[in-house]
């Protein structure tokens, strides 16, 4: 999927994210719920804050590649923390366990801290917008 990325300057540059993503004509939308950090068996591990994201963003790419996607074909994520503090103590390695499941490719991302999520050991999910 040839994405035409949209960052106009009066954003400033994007530093891990790009601010518009335009899909070409003819793609299928794929719109993915949020994804916890939860394995098969629908237990969370108990696993530190970068586990927990790396597992969530697996479980977001296991729906695009169940679709017919790859990695490039997400458009959006909306990522929401339980601590954004964590969060930012965690930049550096919340990169390379991005960029290990994305590579390079940056969509539209916006990021929320929330007071909880559905299951009490999470820390994070993620959900997301792939073009088919």
């Amino acid at each position: 999927m040839n994405f035409e990325i949209i960052n106009p300057q009066s954003l400033g540059v994007p530093r891990g994210w790009n601010n518009g993503i335009l899909a070409p004509p003819g793609g299928r939308i794929l719109f993915v719920a949020g994804q916890g950090p939860s394995d098969a068996s629908g237990a969370i591990p108990d696993a530190g804050f970068v586990a927990q994201f790396a597992r969530a963003l697996e479980n977001v790419l296991a729906v695009v590649r169940e679709a017919g996607g790859r990695p490039e074909s997400v458009a959006r994520l909306t990522i929401y923390v339980t601590d954004i503090a964590a969060y930012r103590a965690s930049l550096k390695p919340l990169g390379d366990a991005y960029r290990s499941l994305m590579g390079r490719h940056y969509p539209a991302m916006a990021l929320m801290e929330v007071t909880a999520l559905l299951d009490p050991k999470a820390l994070v999910e993620i959900e997301g917008t792939a073009v088919i």
